[in-house]
C-alpha cells in the first residue's frame, strides 16, 4: 500500500489554482520535504490531506483511504506551524483530552499524554501551564501531541520556525528519533535543516509540482562543493584556478562565497584533495568542501 497518491489533484479558488493537477506517489518511509515559494500549494495539499478542504477536481487517497475518513484516526496526524496550547488549562489536561478524541479511555488517555511528553523530554510539564514554557518547550509540547497514538503519517508545517539554534537541534533529533515508527511530510522554507533530515523533496511551485528531488541524488559524486571562508580573490581569479585543476568541467558561483565543481567523478574520486591543495597554495582560505551539491543550488541553480 502506498504512503500517499494524487492524480490529476486539483484546487481552486475562484479562478486561481491553488493545486494545478497534481501527480504524486509516496512510499512510507524516511522524512520527505516540501518545498516552494509562498503561495506554492503548500498549506493547501496539507489541507486536503488533513480533510479539512475537498479538492476540486482529481483524486487523494492516504493509506489507502480517502481524507477525512474515520478510518485514518490514529493513523494520520499533523501539527500546523500557528498551533497553540490553551493558556487556560494544563499541558496534561490539553494533551488527555487530544488523546480522548481518538477514542482512548480516561486511563489509557493519560498513560499516553505521559508517554509523549516523556518522548520529548518533557515530563515534568503535565501540570504546568502553557505560561510556564519557553516557545521551544511549547513547541516540542505540540509535536508530542502528534506523536500521541502512533501514527504512521505525521504531517509538520514549518516545525522549526521561531526557534532558536539550540531547539531546532533538539527538533531535528526528536523528528529523526520519531522517524523510525512514522513518516513525516516536512513543510519548511529551512532548507539547510531539510536537508540534514529529509530523503527527498517535493517541490511546488504555483500550484503545481516541480518534481521529486532525492536528497541522496544531490550528494553524489560528480559535483563538489567549495565553501569559501572569505574572497580574497576575484570571483573569476578562483574560478580560474579551479577550472585549471585537471578533471574538472566547469565552476559555477552562487553569492556569497559558494562555489560548485562539476567533475569527472569516475576517473578523479580524490578531487576534493587537490582542490584543497590548490586553495591552500594559493593561500586562500575555505571554510568547507562537500562532496555534491547543496539542495538549494539543485532546486534553484540549474
Amino acid at each position: 500500500m502506498n504512503l500517499l497518491n494524487c492524480r490529476d489533484l486539483v484546487k481552486k479558488y475562484g479562478s486561481t489554482r491553488a493545486l494545478d493537477g497534481i501527480d504524486l506517489t509516496l512510499e512510507a518511509g524516511a522524512p520527505i520535504a516540501l518545498i516552494g515559494p509562498n503561495g506554492a500549494g503548500k498549506t493547501t495539499l496539507f489541507s486536503i490531506l488533513c480533510g479539512f478542504l475537498r479538492p476540486s477536481g482529481g483524486e487523494v487517497e492516504i493509506l489507502g483511504s480517502k481524507p477525512g475518513r474515520s478510518e485514518l484516526h490514529g493513523r494520520l496526524a499533523a501539527l500546523p506551524q500557528d498551533a497553540n496550547l490553551d493558556p487556560r488549562f494544563t499541558i496534561g489536561h490539553q494533551l488527555v483530552l487530544f488523546a480522548r478524541l481518538q477514542g482512548l479511555s480516561a486511563k489509557q488517555a493519560t498513560a499516553e499524554a505521559q508517554r509523549v511528553l516523556d518522548q520529548v523530554e518533557l515530563s515534568k510539564t503535565f501540570t504546568m501551564k502553557p505560561e510556564a514554557l519557553s516557545h521551544g518547550m511549547r513547541k516540542r509540547v505540540m509535536f508530542a501531541q502528534a506523536l500521541m497514538g502512533n501514527p504512521e503519517l505525521v504531517l509538520l508545517d514549518e516545525p522549526t520556525a521561531g526557534l532558536d539554534p539550540p531547539n531546532v537541534k533538539a527538533m531535528r533529533t526528536l523528528i529523526s528519533e520519531a522517524a523510525s515508527q512514522a513518516t513525516f511530510i516536512i513543510s519548511s522554507h529551512n532548507l539547510d535543516e531539510l536537508e540534514k533530515v529529509c530523503s527527498s523533496v517535493i517541490h511546488l511551485e504555483k500550484g503545481k509540482l516541480k518534481g521529486v528531488v532525492s536528497i541522496d541524488q544531490s550528494k553524489s559524486s560528480g559535483y563538489l562543493t567549495l565553501v569559501m571562508a572569505e574572497l580574497t580573490a576575484t570571483v573569476e581569479q578562483i574560478q580560474q584556478v579551479l577550472s585549471a585543476i585537471k578533471g574538472v568541467s566547469g565552476v559555477s558561483f552562487n553569492a556569497p562565497n559558494r562555489f560548485v565543481l562539476d567533475y569527472d567523478a569516475s576517473n578523479y574520486p580524490q578531487i576534493d584533495l587537490e582542490v584543497m591543495q590548490r586553495i591552500s597554495a594559493m593561500g586562500w582560505k575555505y571554510r568547507q568542501v562537500v562532496n555534491g551539491r547543496t539542495l538549494e543550488d539543485q532546486l534553484y541553480f540549474e
